[in-house]
């Protein structure tokens, strides 16, 4: 076997990793079997770290990093459960609430990572259903969808929008007035599917013991919250780089006297970082391999063209539910990097398919398993009932957005 189709076998059989989600007799997951794939590269020879041939996207590692301290310090500092509880506890109707979750879930996962505001929120909105006799499906549902929906309007609200935005270099405030109509319209649409789905089906009476809740530290919030301000401005109305802003943001929040940076370097999802590296490496081998004219070929062979931006559009949303967005992303980008406008496409379209299936994002697994932990029962029919009608507006409000704006 020759060089690229050693290159080309590895990085097929670590997508197909990536589609099935493991391999038969092994205990591998998706971050596992693509750092199985990245080492096989690297130890053959097919794939170098030296320099710029790893292929690694160091402002982008840098970027995700940043804010996965900046996310660390609002949950340690327990305001993602405060919020959860204040939401829990107002005297409004079951629809209504409904509506507060989905506007706080969205508004919290434009700017912070939609994974750790699902992981710290979901216990304590389930909490506060149960105490108010609602059933905590619909309200789990809607987190979770709007966590995704919500990451879209910005592009430090999920990994994949990190990923285009520092790849392009595009436009903080410029993207973020192009994507506000369709995530608002996509978020209103979230409500009255939800709505309708569930009407009747509001109130339940569950008998489970409470759990004790985070405490809330007004100081650490506090600092957090001036932190992340001082960033978001920086990105809105200054070219200083992105990456150095948000590490040296995570810098200043790991000066403290009472939280340990320990703690806080604990929160970060290391898997995500692994994987990201690990993908790109792979991609960056594959590239060099010619693997992307290979696709090119293949597309124009089958009347495919992703200059197009309605084929762009269904391809980013198609390959995010069979590989997930990041892997989608990193696969798709190299190909349109020189296209106008593509970056905006491949960031809507990749976040909102987010939501078709359980699979399709990390923040509907962590809300699932939390249900699954509380006992409430949380399964893929359960949340496609949701997901897909979701997911189905989302993106005609995404493709309006790209055709008219």
């Amino acid at each position: 076997m020759n060089g690229n189709s050693f290159v080309f076998a590895v990085f097929t059989i670590v997508y197909l990793g990536m589609i099935f989600g493991r391999f038969p007799r092994l205990a591998l997951d998706r971050t596992g079997i693509v750092l199985l794939g990245a080492i096989a590269l690297l130890a053959s020879g097919h794939a170098r770290l030296e320099g710029g041939a790893s292929g690694i996207d160091v402002p982008t590692i840098l970027l995700l990093f940043g804010f996965m301290i900046i996310s660390a310090q609002f949950r340690l500092g327990g305001f993602y459960s405060e919020v959860s509880r204040r939401i829990s506890s107002l005297s409004v109707s079951p629809e209504a609430l409904l509506g507060v979750v989905i506007l706080a879930a969205g508004g919290l996962s434009a700017l912070l990572t939609n994974d750790v505001v699902c992981l710290a929120m979901t216990p304590v909105i389930g909490q506060g259903c149960i105490r108010r006799k609602l059933n905590p499906l619909p309200f789990f549902l809607a987190l979770a969808c709007a966590a995704n929906i919500g990451s879209g309007l910005t592009l430090i609200g999920n990994p994949q929008n990190m990923l285009i935005g520092e790849s392009l270099d595009l436009s903080f405030s410029g993207y973020l007035w192009w994507a506000l109509p369709p995530v608002l319209v996509s978020l209103i649409a979230e409500w009255g599917i939800i709505t309708v789905l569930f009407r009747g089906k509001m109130h339940l009476e569950i008998i489970r013991e409470q759990e004790p809740e985070k405490s809330f530290n007004r100081w650490q919030t506090l600092k957090g919250a001036v932190v992340l301000a001082s960033v978001v401005g920086l990105f809105l109305f200054s070219a200083l780089p992105r990456d150095l802003v948000a590490l040296g943001a995570a810098g200043i929040l790991l000066l403290s006297r009472t939280m340990a940076s320990r703690r806080t370097l604990e929160t970060v999802d290391w898997q995500l970082l692994a994987l990201f590296l690990g993908l790109f490496v792979i991609n960056g081998a594959f590239e060099a391999a010619g693997g992307l004219d290979a696709v090119k070929t293949v597309l124009d062979r089958l009347g495919i063209s992703l200059s197009s931006p309605l084929w762009l559009y269904g391809a980013a949303a198609g390959l995010s539910n069979l590989v997930s967005n990041v892997p989608a992303v990193m696969l798709l980008l190299p190909l349109v990097r020189d296209l106008p406008g593509a970056g905006n496409i491949l960031a809507l379209s990749s976040t909102f398919a987010g939501n078709l299936l359980i699979v399709g994002s990390i923040a509907n697994i962590i809300v699932a398993g939390e249900a699954e932990r509380m006992g409430i029962p949380f399964s893929w029919k359960e949340h496609a009932a949701a997901g897909i009608p979701v997911t189905i507006a989302s993106l005609a409000a995404g493709l309006f957005c790209v055709y008219f704006l």
